[in-house]
């Protein structure tokens, strides 16, 4: 349950710090450069050039003009160990943020403080997920598990013009590793703590001369760790998380070529656990003797998913021009029941409630019966050699999405109370857009693209019979429909200081298109507006030391217009959306990676983040049960404007470090560190003392062996060793309901290539 933030106006006003750091930066580049190492010294290994796809072409992403970080390799195979899910990404990279409300399902993205903390099934978000070239839009989708994974990257800022509406914070984009000729593959399998149990595999198969194939496939289970003395469900946190992937490609080395993917998943186990009166009062702190491994709700706890994928990616290679057709569909079914009070009775009971101050009982569930996402694009590219390079297309996305919520009587034996509310939301789009890229001279190249963007949403809401204990509120009807256009643009140039090094700088654009929510038992259909965003960025990416380091930096300001939040009154228990004015963002990025020996990679990253909602008067309701730290207007409620974005650090940090020992017959001895931290956060649009996320460092550790020519491997590994618990969400009730981050565990792993 959480909100969101909006724009001042278009104006660039950096802070002293951000001026500051970017003016040193490139000196400290300079320095770098002239300090190299004398002749005769032991050379180090060297790093390899990283190859991005931001700009839809394979590319060096020191000549892309943004903010791009990676994650690959063994950097992502150290922090997906232990059953994670794609939650392991967070503040792996600067300025991103990934949270849920819901456990391993529904995953909630921010990126430069810029996110959406909706938590209902038909809610949109400004970060867009792009899984093998094809948007996964609904946020069920977007957990779908990480495995054999080619690259991971993360592009900072809007996205308007390439990948269209619902990019304006940016973009996680996801590439599998694709089939190939060879006949290889490996196999992954880890056992820890809480029974964590990880398998993973994959294998080319190569069919022909022309066709080849890849199965991928990733097997996930953990036994239930905590304990509910109260509830039917007494054992609970533990789950079965099954996905595959079946590829097929075809290519003769003629003018036409095609690759095909088949995937799944299916998830069953615990929806996220909601603690009653965890958080001690006046304070962010757990309360005094507080167990994660015991638990005290009187209601139902589950969670099931099932996802099913089909991917068609055509291209006819002609002579002056790439032809390229991605087709893409994804249908998404999924259950999730739990107790949302914490806790078990109520104050209102002559025998009361517990664990502390339980108001009201509130037992619900949320589902998808019916979803179908088609998406569509046909892009055209220019193969030229000139100085022009240009590519454009057509989009078309189509969304049909059933979703339904239930209440039950949880001091009447768990039973569903009144009839299921039904929902139903169309979201039709199509998009035309194109991209130019001119190299004015060797050194400088410029980049514009433009798209334009209709975006339509339709939603309706089937009326409860009269006379149901939970009458929806229908005070603004059943239904409601949207109808936007947006025309977006971007323009970027990069500048080649020397051979090491170049300047970039962008000004973008973004678009999300409006937001509706059905009418419920707590409040009535409402709507908020499209939001736009303008975004400047400029920076610097080296290459240093003979390529044994590399260096990024960027600074960064957004404006954000009617920015969408999501408000969550405790006292009445509604969820409303509306519009701030303004809000904004800005900060700074940076991230190092280098061989500071032969055998010591360390990798750096870091960002600091300033996120302001702006607009006076903007009020929203609170809890009853915490301190509010905002001032209040003639209605009790609190006054908004200034608060940061919710679920928004204003540091993300993390760093890698890896030493090796060379053995005999080619062995090698190896240990791994790896750490993510995040400042404190503020969970809901209104500031209070016990809703405010504490700061949060994990670390991870991983020692092992490597021999046959790095054929097999064998690892000890723990992850979150310093074993920190903290509250990482909260539900706006009017007592101090939260939920936690996952508890340390360690165990073993064995890796073999195939």
């Amino acid at each position: 349950m959480q909100r969101y933030a909006i724009p001042h106006n278009t104006r660039f006003s950096p802070t002293p710090l951000m001026v500051g750091i970017a003016l040193l930066w490139p000196m400290g580049f300079a320095m770098a450069q002239t300090t190299a190492p004398s002749e005769g010294t032991a050379q180090a290994g060297t790093l390899p050039a990283v190859t991005v796809t931001a700009e839809r072409r394979a590319e060096n992403v020191k000549d892309v003009p943004s903010s791009i970080s990676t994650i690959t390799g063994e950097k992502f195979d150290v922090i997906n160990t232990g059953g994670m899910d794609i939650r392991m990404l967070s503040g792996r990279v600067p300025s991103l943020n990934i949270e849920s409300s819901f456990g391993r399902a529904f995953p909630r993205f921010y990126i430069r403080g810029y996110g959406n903390t909706d938590f209902r099934s038909n809610a949109s978000q400004p970060v867009s997920l792009i899984y093998d070239d094809i948007v996964q839009e609904n946020p069920i989708l977007k957990g779908f598990p990480v495995f054999d994974v080619d690259h991971i990257e993360v592009l900072a800022g809007p996205q308007g013009t390439l990948f269209g509406r619902n990019t304006p914070a940016g973009v996680v984009k996801i590439d599998s590793v694709k089939p190939s000729k060879a006949t290889d593959g490996y196999f992954n399998a880890s056992y820890g703590t809480y029974g964590t149990t990880a398998l993973e595999g994959a294998f080319n198969l190569p069919l022909s001369g022309e066709w080849n194939a890849r199965i991928s496939a990733q097997v996930q289970h953990r036994d239930n760790w905590v304990t509910n003395t109260k509830g039917p469900t007494k054992d609970l946190e533990g789950y079965d998380d099954r996905a595959v992937r079946l590829q097929a490609g075809y290519d003769a080395g003629g003018m036409f070529s095609a690759l095909f993917n088949v995937h799944g998943r299916d998830l069953t186990g615990s929806a996220r656990l909601f603690r009653a009166n965890i958080i001690k009062k006046g304070t962010n702190e757990l309360v005094d003797g507080f167990d994660p491994a015991t638990l005290q709700t009187d209601g139902i706890n589950k969670q099931t998913l099932s996802n099913t994928g089909v991917t068609a990616k055509l291209k006819w290679s002609l002579p002056d021009l790439n032809i390229y057709s991605i087709t893409g569909y994804e249908t998404v079914s999924a259950y999730s029941r739990g107790d949302i009070d914490g806790g078990y009775g109520a104050a209102f009971l002559p025998s009361g409630g517990g664990p502390g101050f339980i108001p009201f009982p509130s037992e619900s569930a949320a589902g998808i019966r019916d979803h179908k996402q088609v998406t569509q694009e046909v892009r055209v590219e220019s193969k030229a050699k000139g100085p022009l390079t240009w590519q454009g297309g057509v989009y078309l996305f189509q969304e049909s999405l059933g979703f339904d919520s239930y209440t039950y009587n949880t001091l009447g034996n768990n039973v569903q109370s009144g009839a299921t509310l039904r929902s139903d939301q169309t979201n039709d789009t199509y998009a035309v857009f194109g991209g130019l890229t001119y190299a004015m001279n060797p050194d400088l190249k410029v980049r514009g693209g433009i798209r334009y963007t209709q975006d339509k949403k339709t939603l309706a809401t089937q009326p409860l019979p009269a006379g149901d204990p939970n009458p929806t509120n229908a005070a603004n009807g059943l239904g409601s429909s949207s109808d936007n256009n947006q025309v977006n643009w971007d323009l970027g140039a990069t500048y080649k200081l020397d051979a090491s090094s170049n300047l970039f700088a962008r000004v973008a654009t973004g678009f999300r298109g409006a937001s509706i929510q059905p009418a419920g038992p707590f409040g009535p259909l409402n709507q908020a507006n499209p939001e736009t965003t303008t975004s400047y960025e400029f920076g610097i990416k080296s290459d240093l030391f003979d390529k044994r380091a590399r260096s990024s930096i960027s600074v960064f300001h957004y404006d954000v217009k009617d920015l969408q939040l999501t408000a969550v009154g405790g006292s009445s228990n509604a969820v409303r959306l509306l519009n701030a004015k303004n809000a904004m963002g800005e900060g700074i990025e940076f991230n190092f990676d280098a061989y500071l020996t032969p055998n010591l990679l360390v990798t750096l990253g870091g960002s600091y983040n300033s996120t302001a909602i702006q607009e006076p008067g903007l009020a929203v309701a609170t809890c009853g049960g915490c301190t509010v730290l905002n001032a209040k207007n003639a209605a009790g409620q609190a006054l908004i404007d200034g608060n940061p974005l919710p679920n928004a650090p204003k540091w993300i940090a993390n760093v890698t470090a890896r030493y090796g020992i060379p053995a005999a017959n080619g062995g090698e001895y190896f240990i791994y560190t790896d750490w993510a931290y995040r400042s404190e956060t503020n969970f809901f649009l209104y500031r209070s003392a016990e809703f405010t996320g504490p700061a949060l460092l994990e670390g991870g550790l991983r020692v092992g062996y490597i021999w046959g020519n790095g054929k097999y491997e064998a690892a000890l590994f723990g992850r979150n060793i310093t074993n920190q618990v903290r509250v990482t969400g909260g539900i706006d009730f009017n007592n101090l309901t939260g939920f936690i981050n996952d508890p340390r565990t360690y165990g073993v792993q064995f890796k073999m290539s195939l």
